[in-house]
């Protein structure tokens, strides 16, 4: 196969390929390779073929699914990562700053070519295979939400859909059981409903979850919510929407704020084991119950645009 400078991985199922095409000749020209998804095939084996092609700037044009499968062939080399976000989650284009909801503008910043490496996470559940992720992974409220979310309304709505998702996703999150080992520490014994271990923070609604999160700090955050009654879930918005959303805006503090009801830790690595099976999600996905968890942090492992 000849090589091209970009590789093109895009998901049918998420854009119009005439639209996409059109775009891609106006802002890229025609030294391009594409590659199409299905619900087999995410990506994840098409970035490697666009690796050992030569592509210099691999393109994932779809949600997170399939941003998430190309950025784990891509990691550890020097192929660099452009996203082109479709669909409602868009979680790693959002803390990128990738332009949303147009195409031209995204392909415009990739052909700029400033690029910047940033870390990536790799979880295990129950002893399966690695897989990586590039946002966030855990269980509860938000896992819960994505569960929870009616897809018609989704699709309509938009990240909206989740707010009215939450109100029955608060509802439906019950206390666990968690055995939590951070590092090298030794296990502690806690109880709580939501999980959350990120190597970036913001969510849907630019909802910082994780603060303290940065992409490059060869870190992940933590943060454990243990609610229980309303007067907890009131202190818990409270921390997520003020003390370490808008004061610290004003403030200009440098640390996350916990609480009696949100713990908020950083590690390299992190192991979990739980009461009880939980759904669970990576980068937005929700990929079944687990009962135990690994994750541990790949520092600059992607080079992104």
């Amino acid at each position: 196969m000849t090589a091209t400078r970009f590789g093109i991985i895009w998901n049918p199922s998420k854009i119009d390929e005439e639209t996409l095409r059109a775009a891609v000749s106006a802002e890229l020209g025609d030294d391009v390779t594409w590659w199409e998804t299905s619900e087999d095939a995410p990506g994840r084996g098409m970035a490697g073929e666009a690796v050992d092609a030569g592509c210099e700037i691999v393109i994932a044009v779809g949600g997170d699914g399939t941003v998430r499968a190309v950025a784990e062939s891509l990691a550890g080399t020097d192929v660099a990562l452009g996203i082109v976000p479709q669909g409602t989650g868009n979680l790693l284009a959002r803390n990128l700053e990738v332009p949303l909801d147009d195409i031209a503008a995204a392909l415009d910043r990739i052909s700029a070519g400033e690029t910047r490496r940033i870390d990536l996470g790799w979880v295990r559940c129950d002893g399966g295979d690695e897989r990586a992720f590039a946002v966030m992974v855990g269980f509860g409220v938000d896992a819960q939400m994505l569960v929870e979310t009616d897809d018609d309304l989704k699709d309509r709505a938009g990240w909206l859909a989740y707010v009215e998702a939450m109100g029955r996703a608060m509802a439906g999150t019950e206390m666990t059981d968690v055995t939590l080992t951070v590092d090298d520490d030794e296990p502690r014994e806690v109880r709580g409903h939501t999980l959350l271990i990120g190597n970036c923070g913001m969510v849907q609604g630019g909802v910082r979850l994780l603060p303290d999160a940065v992409l490059d700090d060869g870190r992940v955050d933590l943060l454990l919510v243990s609610s229980d009654g309303p007067l907890q879930w009131l202190d818990t918005v409270r921390s997520v929407v003020w003390d370490n959303g808008i004061r610290r805006l004003i403030t200009g503090d440098d640390e996350a704020v916990s609480t009696n009801s949100t713990d908020h830790l950083t590690a390299e690595r992190v192991r979990v084991e739980l009461g009880a099976p939980l759904a669970f999600e990576v980068d937005g996905e929700e990929i079944g119950e687990v009962s135990s968890f690994e994750v541990r942090v790949q520092a600059g492992a992607l080079q992104v645009l």
